[in-house]
């Protein structure tokens, strides 16, 4: 009915191409416009304004000789100001946009290792978006901007890496391991190092307590008895400490200890080692 009353309607974000009798004439933007048909004038066809985005894979090969799949996301529009250059120039704007794509990537990439690709794809995207603004801006299109999204390497060459690192930080916590246990060794030493020292601290505290205890004895034991010698008493002492350790040892079941010789007359013989040991040490 509109074409009829010589009417059209453009839709908001769009331009349509007027033609006469063939020949571009006009842009039309969005509204109502008129268009006398009977005077050859017609719509070539419309095109978009917004902005649209084009994902393409490309597959290259590195520095270091691994191929990897790189993914761009370009976004781009047509300019209202060159809306017919956009229209009229390319047939088909993806292919030639994946081509210039295709061309900046397989220049980029195989300068660069693996882990320089991954490292560089702001680089990257720079480079492609550089080239396509120059190159596009002839027909008609706007680059809005261009993503590097993805690397994605061989499936063997993503196991590999994996492997690898895996493998790093494996050495890594066993060498923290090693530390932790030497930190712990050294602990473990400097207390039992600590304990022995105490423990030599309370043996001889109590051997001096003994000695004190049997001094006190000896000189009760003369005072009481006048007759009798400090060899007498000590001779005394040893035996009565002969049976209660005897006396111990039978009331343990477990018991392993064996005195050879074994009989009351060996503690005389004992008590003379002792005195000829402490004679020996006072005259040396």
């Amino acid at each position: 009915m509109g074409q009829l009353l010589c009417c059209i309607k453009v839709k908001q974000s769009t331009v349509a191409m007027e033609e006469r009798f063939g020949r571009f004439d006009k842009v039309l933007e969005p509204g109502c416009h008129c268009l006398p048909w009977f005077f050859g004038s017609r719509i070539g066809g419309h095109l978009s304004l917004r902005v649209q985005k084009l994902d393409v894979r490309c597959e290259s090969k590195s520095k270091d000789n691994v191929f990897v799949t790189v993914i761009a996301s370009v976004q781009y529009r047509a300019l209202l100001e060159k809306a017919a250059d956009a229209f009229y120039k390319l047939s088909n704007t993806m292919e030639q946009i994946e081509a210039y794509v295709f061309d900046v990537i397989r220049a980029s990439v195989p300068k660069m290792n693996l882990d320089e690709v991954f490292e560089q794809k702001i680089d990257v995207a720079k480079a492609v978006e550089v080239e396509l603004e120059k190159a596009m801006s002839n027909y008609g299109f706007q680059i809005v901007q261009t993503l590097i999204t993805d690397v994605v390497p061989a499936e063997t060459v993503k196991k590999a890496m994996n492997e690898i690192n895996a493998a790093a930080r494996g050495r890594v916590a066993t060498q923290h391991k090693s530390e932790a246990e030497k930190i712990l060794q050294i602990k473990k030493a400097e207390a039992g190092a600590e304990a022995k020292y105490l423990s030599g601290l309370g043996i001889a505290r109590q051997r001096q307590a003994i000695v004190d205890g049997l001094k006190d004895s000896v000189l009760s034991f003369l005072a009481n008895v006048p007759e009798t010698t400090a060899k007498d008493v000590m001779d005394m002492i040893l035996v009565t400490q002969y049976f209660d350790t005897m006396k111990e040892i039978g009331a343990s079941s477990k018991s392993s200890s064996v005195f050879i010789p074994h009989g009351p007359g060996a503690v005389r013989d004992v008590a003379e080692q002792i005195r000829d040991g402490l004679l020996q040490a006072q005259a040396h």
